[in-house]
């Protein structure tokens, strides 16, 4: 086994054996982080193993989206079709952030990405962050959605996630008891999506977000390094978003799809934003990628956002 992996696995065998100190909810919301975690390795070394297009086959839940020009696809067939696996660039790409639900159920992981040149000209890498979405089906994680975000230089895959830097967020979120209740639907999920588009017209990216994320909230954005923190979040967004819509060429957003923990504290949803000019060369359309948390204050707040024009 190639010695890179080995100290990865060694890595999450140590902290199974070596939980934190926490209490006994902490050490089993621990429990799951774990095990994505240990489930996004596994993806990772079985691409570099057999290749991007088959080893996405494997993880691939049914229902998973990947994005494209014009918005999400059928995942399974794209990576299924030959014309795909005849002519897709091999990836490489880390985890330096994970999140879980408290049902262990669903779950994101995000961090940087390699897209290698096809003709092996290292030069000609492109690089970015991958952002994926995860759902629990029989007990196995399935990568349900993904957003690769470039940027113009390179990025190092020498990173590591840390529970520590969930914990603020789940510092955040509502207690199970409180996010059961009936009124905590994936429609009122789906309104709070749409009303965050509509804020975006109203109040501006900036003030949009700081109204609709959390205070650990994070933003993942084309040339942009990841903003963590909802002021320094906030203030990104606005200077990405605000120059290009103006108030006399709203965004539309276009809900496509989106999911719902069984705890009911966590869910995501994606789609496609767009001015109504987006067909013009002056016009802007992009796709969303949105994981949110269930706060105390009973109301949906942005946990993670991401964009990726196209």
């Amino acid at each position: 086994m190639h010695i890179t992996r080995c100290k990865r696995y060694f890595f999450c065998i140590a902290l199974a054996l070596f939980p934190l100190a926490a209490s006994s909810q902490e050490k089993s919301q621990y429990q799951y982080w774990l095990e994505l975690a240990a489930a996004e390795v596994a993806f990772v070394d079985r691409s570099a193993e057999i290749g991007r297009a088959r080893a996405f086959l494997e993880f691939l839940g049914k229902g998973s989206v990947v994005f494209r020009t014009g918005g999400p696809l059928d995942a399974l067939q794209l990576y299924s079709s030959e014309e795909f696996q005849s002519s897709a660039n091999e990836i490489s790409w880390k985890a330096h952030y994970i999140d879980v639900s408290r049902a262990g159920d669903l779950g994101l992981s995000a961090g940087p990405l390699t897209i290698f040149n096809a003709e092996g000209v290292a030069d000609r890498n492109a690089f970015g962050h991958l952002i994926s979405v995860w759902r629990k089906n029989a007990g196995r994680w399935e990568l349900m959605a993904d957003l690769a975000v470039p940027i113009p230089g390179f990025l190092s895959l020498d990173v590591e996630p840390s529970f520590e830097d969930t914990l603020p967020v789940l510092a955040e979120a509502a207690h199970p008891v409180m996010a059961m209740a009936e009124t905590n639907t994936l429609q009122s999920l789906i309104e709070t999506d749409n009303l965050f588009g509509r804020a975006i017209n109203f109040r501006g990216g900036q003030r949009a977000l700081l109204r609709y994320g959390l205070d650990n909230t994070r933003v993942y954005l084309p040339g942009m390094a990841p903003a963590v923190g909802v002021e320094s979040a906030s203030l990104v967004y606005g200077a990405f978003l605000d120059d290009k819509l103006l108030t006399t060429n709203p965004v539309s957003l276009n809900y496509v799809g989106g999911y719902l923990s069984e705890s009911k504290e966590m869910g995501y949803t994606y789609g496609t934003m767009a001015t109504t000019d987006s067909t013009a060369d002056s016009g802007f359309r992009t796709n969303y990628l949105r994981m949110w948390r269930f706060t105390p204050a009973n109301e949906w707040k942005i946990a993670v956002e991401v964009l990726n024009p196209n």
